[in-house]
């Protein structure tokens, strides 16, 4: 089995640009939350094939659960699935709850990889986002963890941000180049709709930054990356060697994968399946109803679009031999023009996008899109 998902829909504050699935108001039922995780743990179990090779809980923020709540899920965990010694299990993590006591709760779980949502080590940007923590707090989170014996940590960082000058992105590098991490996902800022930071964009209370010193700032990702000895495995992606992320990588090579919990999505190879974005209704209807979750037959040309859509952002590409067919004449001709422009590269095995094309994946990878 590919890997396994687990949302977790707590947050302790509304971040302005953030349009996960979450909620602030959550004590007065975490309890039956919770229960109903469980209960879905349990009803698709059959689903799973063989030991997991990943878990992940994502959200949300995951590092508020409690330790009876967590000893809940892996007790399910280990009822209903095989976990196994070389298990990639993840927990997301926001800094202020890097604490002694919870760090050494989730080692003793099993836990072995942390993704911490730093975001950003600058006070000044943490107080517009609203998140809880300062910068302070990001920095002795991580070395706490170290000492706590995680040697496989993750940071999240946004770049682009209002205000923030190419200086400004450096320093944040090399505070992260000081921490020796193993993992970096860095993100370009993108003004969602249904946001808070869309709210003081068109209030004109924060001015985004343009596409230039956006460019500007990935650009300098990458050398920053490359100097400093972090594969460039995905579009937002960097790892030291050995530590890439299993779970998303499952992702992008189109494996089959379980999401539990409101808003997880689910994917067998064939068909999608998503569940309902409301916390009250999913906890009412788990395990009585079928009405808390969506399914999709993916048509040929869709799993095909899709493949090469996640696919083209890896290093990876997309092997040849997933697809469904060969490519035809239209298509090849595609693939020469882009190979011309020294931006795609075709082998007998697979297809990739080289570091210039990158900056273009997800055009060129629409440019071979099939149509129903």
């Amino acid at each position: 089995m590919g890997g396994l998902y687990v949302h977790i829909p707590f947050c302790r504050k509304r971040c302005t640009y953030c349009d996960f699935h979450f909620s602030t108001t959550f004590e007065n039922y975490r309890s039956a939350l919770i229960g109903a995780l469980c209960l879905e743990l349990k009803n698709r179990a059959s689903e799973s094939t063989g030991p997991l090779q990943t878990l992940y809980f994502g959200g949300g923020t995951p590092s508020l659960l409690r330790a009876p709540e967590w000893q809940q899920l892996f007790d399910q965990l280990h009822q209903s699935y095989l976990l196994e010694a070389t298990s990639e299990i993840t927990i997301e993590a926001n800094p202020e709850d890097l604490n002694l006591e919870n760090l050494m709760l989730w080692r003793s779980l099993g836990i072995n990889r942390l993704s911490i949502g730093i975001q950003s080590f600058e006070n000044e940007n943490l107080k517009w986002m609203n998140r809880a923590h300062a910068a302070t707090d990001a920095v002795l989170g991580v070395k706490r963890a170290q000492e706590c014996g995680f040697s496989n940590i993750s940071v999240d960082l946004i770049y682009g941000l209002p205000g923030q000058q190419l200086s400004h992105w450096k320093q944040e590098l090399e505070t992260l180049r000081k921490l020796q991490v193993q993992h970096l996902s860095a993100y370009c800022l993108t003004v969602e709709p249904k946001t808070a930071l869309n709210y003081l964009v068109r209030r004109k209370k924060l001015q985004a930054a343009d596409e230039l010193i956006q460019t500007a700032h990935y650009q300098y990702l990458l050398e920053w990356a490359e100097a400093n000895g972090f594969e460039h495995y995905e579009i937002s992606n960097f790892s030291t060697p050995g530590h890439q992320s299993k779970h998303n990588r499952s992702y992008w090579q189109f494996k089959p994968y379980i999401g539990i919990g409101p808003s997880a999505h689910s994917f067998d190879g064939k068909s999608r399946r998503w569940n309902v974005r409301n916390n009250t209704h999913y906890i009412r209807s788990v395990g009585k109803t079928n009405d808390w979750f969506e399914r999709e037959l993916l048509t040929k040309n869709e799993r095909w679009n899709e493949q090469l859509l996640v696919g083209l952002r890896t290093k990876w590409g997309v092997m040849l031999s997933d697809l469904e067919g060969p490519f035809t004449a239209a298509e090849q001709a595609t693939i020469e023009a882009y190979s011309k422009q020294d931006l795609l590269v075709k082998t007998p095995t697979q297809l990739f996008l080289t570091e210039r094309g990158k900056w273009q994946a997800d055009g060129i990878a629409a440019a071979l899109f099939r149509v129903d």
